[in-house]
């Protein structure tokens, strides 16, 4: 009799705690605790809504499986030692060649995305920008994707904004805003440099012996918009793949300074820029008299930009052509 006592009032107290823990929605247990003190299953369940250019999107903080295929976000990523699982591997910036080893999967190239192993490597996050911008839809209907491209007519407002979004997914908030702050005084320096010069500049893009110019507002025109100097021409089309000029075109310019981002080298052909550039009209210019003319990394301008290591260059690469 006393043993049957005993079972039945272990039994009721049971139950007790076991209400208790119902009604107020908390267990009388300790949970496991996060890394920063957070409950684990509070911390897996986070749930933040992310605004881009395409739309609205609800991402879980810290996904594991992040599919990249913008490289100046891969290399913020990078910077910030976020590991992601998949991205396309054509034409990967020499700066990030690491991402070639066979533990990152390949998806494809920029413009012809692998939906098929997007889809193997089941991601957490799809992260896209311009060039995959019209498969949107394809993306979104795989994974949660976000748009990180970068909108040039407001280059440096676009790229905070990328930066600081990674960097709330994934918990870096403190690292972004240190790496921006030392990115935003290199460009206060170069930008009041720049400017006392009073030297002006053209942009072109040099492509298989053709040449297109890229003013003010275009996807190279940070060299005006943010760092400060002066447009050689102010009325030249903004577009993609900018406008069309010749060699005359350059002499009637004559600019002081003249940056050439060479697509041929980017995409993996030979690089002929210089060749094709330095011809006996533009040796007429003070850029080439002056030893202005400065051939710009194409890792950075043509196929990253707009990523906490690849803006960063490109400051110091502008930096260096005034010294």
């Amino acid at each position: 009799m006393i043993a049957v006592l005993a079972v039945f009032a272990v039994a009721c107290g049971s139950g007790g705690s076991s209400t208790t823990g119902s009604t107020n929605g908390t267990a009388e247990q300790p949970q496991a605790q996060g890394a920063q003190g957070t409950p684990a299953t509070e911390a897996q369940s986070e749930e933040l809504t992310i605004k881009h250019q395409l739309g609205e999107t609800k991402v879980k903080k810290n996904p594991k499986k992040v599919v990249v295929f913008d490289f100046g976000t891969l290399d913020t990523l990078d910077k910030l030692g976020v590991e992601v699982a998949a991205l396309p591997k054509t034409s990967i910036p020499t700066y990030l060649e690491k991402y070639k080893d066979d533990k990152y999967v390949n998806v494809g190239s920029l413009k012809e995305p692998d939906f098929e192993k997007i889809n193997e490597v089941k991601p957490d996050l799809i992260i896209i920008s311009g060039r995959q911008q019209a498969m949107y839809e394809e993306f979104k209907a795989i994974a949660p994707t976000i748009y990180q491209g970068v909108d040039t007519s407001r280059y440096m407002e676009s790229f905070t904004e990328n930066a600081k979004t990674i960097g709330q997914i994934f918990g870096k908030e403190a690292a972004v805003e240190e790496e921006l702050a030392k990115i935003n005084e290199s460009i206060k320096k170069l930008n009041a440099e720049a400017t006392a010069s009073g030297k002006n500049a053209l942009i072109i893009l040099a492509n298989d012996g053709k040449v297109s110019a890229y003013g003010a507002g275009s996807r190279f025109g940070i060299i005006h918009d943010v760092f400060g100097f002066t447009p050689a021409d102010k009325n030249i089309e903004v577009s993609t793949h900018g406008q069309s000029i010749s060699f005359e075109y350059i002499v009637e310019k004559d600019p002081d300074f003249l940056f050439v981002i060479d697509r041929t080298a980017a995409v993996g052909g030979e690089s002929s820029a210089k060749g094709v550039v330095e011809n006996e009209l533009v040796k007429k210019t003070k850029a080439f008299k002056e030893g202005h003319i400065v051939y710009l990394k194409p890792d950075f301008w043509y196929l990253s930009g707009g990523g906490l290591v690849s803006v960063d260059a490109m400051v110091k690469e502008v930096e260096g052509a005034l010294k």
